[in-house]
């Protein structure tokens, strides 16, 4: 538990039993100071295993996602975080709004510096999506590695 006073003090989640949210909306994500909010540099969040359903048929939809962000003044906490990611397992939407809602969150709690997700979705109907989204050119001088995640290329 974070003592009162502390920058972690406001926290609701970390250092407690957390119950899934029900829907995204319902997920509440949280924010620490940033302890180098003067120097560049990469923050990344990889979920290998993100689930959603579509909002058509009701079956499950299974991505990986790839978060890179630059920090200003805030960073994600990052259990508030894996709760608002987990919270789209009964959410019915298409690829491409789960991508991009995930992105306006993050870039509303923490208007980083720059912002990207790479959303590598599994196929459906034998076809995959990739949705890709950023806020802007990235920082010069930044590195960012590759988001590491190879095409789709079917079973062999």
């Amino acid at each position: 538990m974070a003592k009162s006073g502390s920058i972690y003090a406001g926290l609701r989640q970390l250092g407690r039993p957390s119950r899934q949210p029900e829907t995204p909306e319902a997920a509440t994500l949280e924010r620490v100071p940033n302890p180098h909010p003067r120097r560049r540099y990469l923050v990344r969040f990889v979920a290998p295993e993100f689930t959603s359903l579509c909002p058509i048929t009701g079956q499950p939809d299974f991505a990986h996602l790839v978060i890179d962000y630059v920090p200003r003044r805030w960073l994600v906490e990052s259990k508030s975080l894996k709760l608002f990611l987990s919270s789209f397992r009964n959410h019915g939407a298409f690829h491409e709004a789960c991508t991009v809602t995930i992105a306006e969150r993050l870039v509303g709690l923490l208007e980083p510096v720059w912002l990207r997700i790479g959303g590598y979705w599994y196929p459906r109907g034998g076809m995959p999506i990739d949705v890709f989204f950023q806020t802007g050119a990235p920082p010069r001088g930044l590195w960012i590695p590759d988001q590491g995640v190879p095409s789709y290329r079917g079973r062999g």
